[in-house]
């Protein structure tokens, strides 16, 4: 293992003149970004008194300044913490407080909304000369050294942050065994840098010497997407399930110039991806899988052109040097075939939450079981493993919840209703009916635009229990998203109970 710094420059010597970055027709080389990212180290030392360990806040909209900054950041021993450039002033007090930030980076616009936390606030030095002698290096930076806190969502109280390691990193993107990444290759930065998708964007492309290809500095919509595809000759891209379905239901053949498309951090719909297999029979698909606390990935699934996936699309086989095990209510490893929760150790698994260790030792230990190394990551999720060695995902352990006495997991319902080949996409949850009583309703995307809600509850029949049939089918035009790509599932309008479509 190596550090994310040691990567880099190992590749900015081998390859100086090559584009590492691109921002429209803005193109910086290997050599350009690491002057620039020294730049950063020194700034941070010199002004801010930066030093191995420390916290520096990042708040800059997707640019190569972005890209900079974050390895400047790291080239200083420090840890960058991400911030939104929407995130509320709340949230931000929040994570400068807990995260005990040293100073924060950020737009020269946005001076004053960080100035009052009493700490240095930096802009990006500007991009210096080709010409210009390198600056020296400024820490030694180690593998098990940290790289960035991930903040989870802080609406059910106190933040949590996910601390992740630069050996982390390298190990999702060195050498990986679900994605083939080279120097020939164009991968698109998509994801907001507070979402872990942008770890593999960021960190697949530079310490692989391809090039970085940065999409706009605002939320795109489809057929924007589909043309920036096209012009920048991407070649991988990672899309979350929903911006993923919503792209081929859009423009199925931007998808024509890419080797490799990712998705993922929900259900695939088996229909979506039979569509673009027929459109862009090229493309390979890859289903990956992964909590933030194990590095954006854990397991991928390849999908074959001619697989027989049934009803839900599984996730796979663990990356290189993950260890991945079914564990039962036990504490012990159980037989291939059965039901129970995903545990994850190996390179991938982070060091746990920041000053949490309440949190930590609850989620993050040490298996109990002979022959198992390390620590492993209590996913929360229910999978299986089938004798082949693949893993299906089943849904989440703690989203479950009773109806009628009745335990329902959502994740699983709504896996068998991705199976239908009427339906594109849905979500599964409970909602209070007109008389207060809590019933199980999905919400679905059909194929051809009307719901048959008759034949969609026969087909339900023959596969799930009786409880587990929907009281309401709601039929939508697509399921919303959040900023992050995910399916909004408090967005999810509530159905009209007085319908005589309602199931009784």
């Amino acid at each position: 293992m190596t550090s994310v710094v040691a990567a880099f420059r190992r590749r900015a010597a081998d390859t100086p003149g090559t584009v590492a970055v691109s921002a429209g027709d803005d193109h910086l080389t290997y050599a350009g970004l690491d002057r620039w990212a020294r730049e950063v180290s020194r700034e941070l030392t010199d002004r801010a008194g930066a030093t191995a360990g420390d916290r520096i806040a990042v708040c800059l909209e997707r640019s190569p300044e972005l890209v900079a900054a974050l390895l400047g950041v790291l080239g200083a021993g420090a840890a960058f913490v991400p911030i939104g450039l929407d995130d509320p002033a709340a949230r931000v007090a929040e994570v400068f407080a807990d995260a005990e930030v040293r100073a924060v980076l950020c737009e020269p616009d946005d001076a004053g909304r960080f100035s009052a936390y009493g700490i240095p606030v930096l802009r990006v030095p500007s991009r210096p000369a080709a010409d210009l002698p390198l600056p020296p290096e400024t820490a030694g930076v180690r593998p098990g050294d940290l790289a960035y806190l991930m903040y989870t969502s802080g609406s059910t109280g106190r933040p949590k942050a996910v601390m992740v390691e630069h050996r982390n990193i390298t190990n999702l993107v060195t050498d990986p065994n679900y994605v083939e990444l080279g120097a020939d290759d164009r991968i698109l930065q998509l994801a907001p840098v507070a979402f872990d998708a942008a770890t593999f964007e960021i960190w697949g492309a530079l310490l692989n010497g391809a090039r970085l290809v940065l999409a706009p500095p605002r939320q795109i919509q489809a057929e924007e997407l589909g043309a920036l595809l096209r012009d920048e000759g991407i070649t991988v891209l990672w899309l979350t399930a929903a911006l993923f379905h919503r792209q081929i239901d859009v423009d199925v053949k931007a998808f024509s110039g890419l080797h490799t498309v990712l998705a993922g951090g929900d259900v695939l719909s088996v229909p979506h991806i039979r569509e673009l297999q027929a459109a862009v029979p090229g493309c390979a698909i890859v289903n990956g899988y992964g909590p933030t606390e194990t590095t954006t990935f854990a397991v991928c699934h390849r999908i074959g052109a001619h697989e027989d996936l049934g009803h839900s699309v599984p996730i796979g086989t663990p990356l290189q040097n993950v260890d991945v095990r079914i564990v039962g209510d036990s504490g012990l490893p159980l037989p291939d075939g059965v039901s129970g929760e995903l545990w994850i150790g190996g390179a991938g698994v982070s060091r746990g939450y920041w000053r949490r260790p309440d949190l930590t030792d609850k989620a993050f230990v040490t298996a109990p079981w002979d022959g198992a190394a390390g620590r492993f990551y209590r996913s929360g999720d229910l999978a299986r493993r089938r004798p082949d060695g693949v893993i299906e995902f089943l849904g989440r352990n703690d989203d479950q919840f009773k109806l009628r006495g009745f335990r329902i997991e959502p994740g699983e319902l709504e896996s068998v209703l991705a199976g239908h080949p009427q339906v594109r996409g849905a979500a599964v949850g409970v909602r209070e009916n007109h008389l207060g009583d809590r019933r199980l309703v999905a919400w679905v995307v059909p194929e051809a635009g009307t719901l048959d809600r008759r034949a969609l509850r026969s087909y339900l029949r023959e596969r799930v229990p009786e409880h587990m049939i929907p009281a309401a089918f709601v039929s939508l035009a697509e399921l919303p998203i959040t900023a992050n790509g995910k399916a909004d599932r408090k967005a999810l309008p509530a159905p009209d109970w007085t319908s005589k479509s309602i199931y009784v």
